[in-house]
């Protein structure tokens, strides 16, 4: 079960004449790397729901992609590319000399994680991608469901004020809040080390590849589709996603029947993070994932 820990070792990492800020925790050629959502999040929360891995004998490493957290912070939008971000992550992994480590992905990090796989399949073990998709315009079709869900007047209302760029009124602000309580987190009290990333979030890169909240796609990525590519994947991949995912059950199923070797697991009590929603239920499936792979060459 997740648990907040400090870091054995804080490692800085010079990219692209920036610094970039990672965390080690545990020792040993077993590695858990670890991709957090946004761009533009901190790593609080996937790395300290995933530390607690140390306990099964893996180290575990998760670093503050470049923009946000303890990481340089540059304004520079050309910096925003998922092309980049896939260099800095083999930045990262050569610096701190990983080797080849299971990697995990989770929401934007399981779309940096899929174009890694695909640019690096001899740094990997295995992939675990977690509430994420591989077809943004699929996964654009499934959020108008779920915005759907509110019913015509919120979907009307919602939309006028995309077109007319005024998304920051009290009634646009009111169904987004909505949406991430049904969609994103379904706890009523958020655990700190989300709250921790929420609240120190960079919209610089968030904007420039995403848009302006989570059911809006309007940055670089909005185009973006690996699914056509997902068969070069031969690693074992896991698959996990919440029931009431934003990121749905039909983006997970689209990637599984591309993949050559993945296996899908649903959470039917979670949304976006099992990992503390439902967290009796996830560990089992990653470190039963992880076991089987362990000692694959």
């Amino acid at each position: 079960m997740w648990r907040e820990m400090e870091p054995d070792e804080r490692i800085e990492v010079a990219v692209d004449g920036y610094k970039v800020i990672a965390y080690s925790f545990g020792s040993g050629d077993d590695v858990l790397f670890l991709l957090n959502g946004g761009p533009g999040l901190p790593c609080d929360y996937v790395r300290d729901s995933h530390s607690c891995l140390v306990d099964e004998g893996y180290r575990v490493v998760a670093f503050d992609q470049l923009g946000c957290g303890a990481s340089d912070r540059p304004t520079d939008p050309a910096l925003w590319t998922i092309e980049r971000y896939v260099a800095e992550t083999e930045t990262v992994r050569q610096a701190l000399r990983l080797g080849r480590v299971h990697l995990l992905g989770q929401s934007w990090g399981g779309w940096l994680g899929i174009e890694y796989a695909l640019t690096h399949p001899e740094a990997l073990k295995s992939l675990i991608l977690e509430n994420t998709a591989a077809d943004m315009p699929h996964l654009v079709s499934e959020l108008a469901r779920l915005r759907g869900a509110l019913g015509p007047e919120t979907v009307a209302m919602m939309q006028a004020h995309e077109a007319d760029g005024s998304i920051d009124h009290p009634e646009y602000q009111a169904a987004i809040t909505l949406l991430n309580y049904r969609h994103v987190c379904r706890l009523a009290h958020w655990p700190a080390p989300v709250l921790r990333s929420v609240n120190d979030w960079n919209m610089g890169p968030y904007g420039t590849m995403q848009g302006p909240n989570e059911f809006l796609y309007t940055g670089n990525l909005k185009d973006w589709n690996r699914v056509p590519d997902l068969h070069r994947i031969e690693l074992p991949v896991l698959i996990t996603v919440g029931r009431h995912d934003e990121l749905t059950p039909a983006c997970a199923m689209r990637m599984k029947l591309h993949l050559k070797d993945a296996e899908l697991h649903v959470f039917p009590n979670s949304s976006h993070l099992p990992f503390f929603e439902e967290p009796a239920a996830y560990y089992p499936v990653l470190v039963d994932f992880l076991g089987r792979n362990r000692n694959r060459r």
